[in-house]
């Protein structure tokens, strides 16, 4: 998997969270906020291992 593939799906993925988050009404914003943080490291860290698998 190349570094600009892993930029496009982070990026996707970005876009796509953002499009679910404003879909629905958060219970509150810190909530809301912390789920959203903690996607995008499990999907950060799923792509640094993605790669490391690829380059190993």
């Amino acid at each position: 998997m190349m570094v600009a593939d892993m930029n496009r799906l982070e990026q996707a993925a970005r876009v796509s969270m953002s499009g679910f988050q404003d879909a629905e009404a958060p219970p509150s914003p810190r909530s809301s906020h912390l789920t959203l943080r903690l996607g995008a490291v499990a999907l950060l860290a799923a792509l640094v291992l993605a790669a490391a698998w690829q380059l190993s």
